[in-house]
């Protein structure tokens, strides 16, 4: 399936999770939340949550500053 990931185009297999492809971009220790299509995904369903072809994922982190 084709997905749009933080504005980039990427190829995923069909039966990947969310938690799926965080974990194949090595992104995991730094997700903080995940949106699909502009609808937050919790993250205790990210590994239950099956993107459909052409979804537009955010993948968000929290930075500190000042």
């Amino acid at each position: 399936m084709t997905l749009v990931i933080n504005g980039e185009i990427k190829e995923f297999d069909d039966s990947f999770s969310l938690q799926d492809i965080i974990t194949n971009l090595q992104i995991e220790n730094k997700v903080m939340a995940a949106a699909v299509n502009m609808n937050i995904v919790k993250k205790d369903d990210w590994s239950n949550f099956i993107p459909k072809n052409d979804d537009k994922i955010e993948l968000l982190q929290f930075v500190g500053g000042g």
